[in-house]
C-alpha cells in the first residue's frame, strides 16, 4: 500500500522511524482536537511536530456529521430551513435567506422590493455578528480576552433584533418563501437605529485595542499566509480570499436582493496572512453598517411577502374563516405543494464566504438532490498546507482567522 493511503498516524510513525537516525532529534505526533478549545468545534488535526514546529499535518472530519443533505431529500421544502440554521450558526439568517432565494429562483417568484431591502438588513446584521465573533475570538486565541468581552454584548443586541423579527435568537428559521412571516414592528426599527448609533464607537475602540497592538501584530503578521493564486486554486471565497488581494464578492459580482442599489466598498488585503484576514473583517463591519443605514433610509413601501398563495402560509384569520385559506394552509403545512422539475444554483455572500445551494427537483414534495456549498469545508482543506513549517501557536491563530465553523464544515 502506498504511504499516502495510510492513516496519518501510521504514515507519520513511519516518517519518525526514518528520521531517528538523521540528526539525533526526535519527531512527535500531536493531536490538535477533536475536542480542543482552539479548534472551534469538533474536528481533528494530526500534526507531525519537530519540537514546536509543524512538519506536516492532516485534518480529519466526521465527528459531528449530521447528513443534512440526505435529511433534506426526505423533507418538504419548508422544513429544510432549520437545517441551514445549523451550518454556520454564527450568521444563521444569511443561510435562511439564501435558501429562500434558491427556492424562489426555482419557482420563478419575484419578491417585493421591500422584502429585498429587509433581507439585506438582516443579512448585514448577521455578517456583523459573524465578524464580531471571528475577530474577537482571534483576540482570545492570541491572549487578549478584553476585546471579546467588550464587543460580545453587541452581538447580543443583534440577537435581540432577530428575536423581535422572528422570535428566535441563534437558530432563527427566519422568513418564508416570498418574504417574511410578518411585517416588522416599529420596535425592530428602533433597535436597529439604536445599534447604528451605539455600535460604531465601540467597534472603533475594539480596533484600537488590537489593530496596532505590537503583541497582536507579532502574533498575526506573516502567520498562516496564502497567496492569491493558491487561495483561488483551493476555492477560497469571502474575507479569506479578499485578504489575498482578490476583490471577489458575490454581492457585487452576482447581485441579489437588490444589492446593486447600495453604495459600499469591498475591503481587500495584500498578503493573505492572519493579520490581513482580521483587518478585512474589521473593514467589512463598517461597510455592513453603511449598507444597513442606506437600506433603512431608502426602505420602500409595500407588502412584506410576495403574492404566492400556493407557497406562502395565509393569515390565521383566513385559515379560520375561509375555505380557501384552510386548504392552502393544509397543503403547505403537509408539504403537498410540489416544486416544478428544475435545476438551480444560488450563491449568497455568507459571513465567511460563498454559501451556495445546488438544488435539483423532480416535481415531488421534496428535493431530488440538494447540495450545500460550504466555504468552511474548503478552508479546512487548505489549513495544513498553510501552517506547514510554522509554530504550533501560529496554527491556533491561523485556524481562528479562517473562521472555520464545525457545523458548516461537517454538515
Amino acid at each position: 500500500m502506498s504511504e499516502l493511503l495510510l492513516p496519518p498516524e501510521q504514515r507519520f510513525a513511519t516518517i519518525i522511524e526514518k528520521h531517528k537516525n538523521d540528526d539525533g532529534s526526535e519527531l512527535s505526533i500531536l493531536n490538535l482536537g477533536p475536542t480542543h478549545p482552539a479548534t472551534h468545534g469538533i474536528f481533528q488535526n494530526i500534526l507531525l511536530m519537530d519540537g514546536e514546529r509543524i512538519i506536516e499535518g492532516e485534518g480529519t472530519v466526521g465527528y459531528i456529521h449530521r447528513a443534512f443533505e440526505k435529511i433534506a431529500e426526505n423533507r418538504p421544502f419548508y422544513q429544510i430551513t432549520p437545517l441551514t440554521d445549523r451550518m454556520n450558526y454564527c450568521s444563521s439568517p444569511i443561510n435562511n435567506m439564501g435558501w429562500w432565494m434558491t427556492l424562489e429562483k426555482a419557482l420563478g417568484i419575484e419578491v417585493p422590493k421591500r422584502v429585498q431591502y429587509m433581507r439585506v438588513i438582516v443579512m448585514e446584521l448577521a455578517r456583523i455578528a459573524d465578524h464580531i465573533i471571528c475577530n474577537s475570538v482571534l483576540g482570545v486565541d492570541t491572549g487578549a480576552l478584553t476585546g471579546f468581552l467588550y464587543v460580545f454584548q453587541y452581538r447580543e443586541k443583534i440577537y435581540e433584533i432577530y428575536e423581535e423579527i422572528c422570535g428566535a435568537r441563534l437558530t432563527t428559521n427566519m422568513g418564508r418563501i416570498g418574504g417574511f412571516e410578518r411585517d416588522w414592528s416599529p420596535k425592530v426599527f428602533e433597535k436597529i437605529e439604536k445599534l447604528l448609533e451605539e455600535f460604531p464607537p465601540i467597534w472603533t475602540e475594539f480596533e484600537s485595542l488590537l489593530t496596532r497592538n505590537r503583541i497582536f501584530m507579532d502574533r498575526t503578521i506573516n502567520v498562516g499566509a496564502i497567496s492569491a493564486e493558491d487561495a483561488m486554486n483551493f476555492g477560497f471565497t469571502g474575507p479569506n480570499l479578499r485578504a489575498t488581494g482578490v476583490d471577489y464578492d458575490i454581492r457585487v459580482m452576482q447581485p441579489y436582493s437588490s444589492y446593486e442599489d447600495f453604495d459600499f466598498e469591498i475591503p481587500v488585503g495584500k498578503s493573505g496572512d492572519t493579520y490581513d484576514r482580521f483587518c478585512v473583517r474589521n473593514a467589512e463591519v463598517w461597510e455592513s453598517l453603511k449598507i444597513i443605514r442606506q437600506a433603512i433610509d431608502k426602505m420602500p413601501e409595500g407588502p412584506y411577502h410576495a403574492d404566492v398563495p400556493d407557497y406562502y402560509l395565509p393569515p390565521k384569520d383566513e385559515v379560520y374563516n375561509t375555505m380557501e385559506g384552510l386548504i392552502y394552509h393544509f397543503k403547505i403545512v403537509m408539504g403537498e405543494v410540489p416544486v416544478p422539475v428544475t435545476e438551480v444554483y444560488h450563491p449568497v455572500e455568507g459571513g465567511n464566504g460563498e454559501l451556495g445551494f445546488y438544488l435539483i427537483t423532480d416535481g415531488s414534495r421534496t428535493p431530488y438532490r440538494l447540495h450545500f456549498r460550504r466555504p468552511c469545508f474548503i478552508y479546512y482543506q487548505a489549513f495544513n498546507y498553510m501552517v506547514k513549517g510554522e509554530m504550533l501557536s501560529d496554527a491556533i491563530a491561523t485556524l481562528s482567522s479562517l473562521n472555520v465553523i464545525a457545523g458548516e464544515l461537517d454538515a
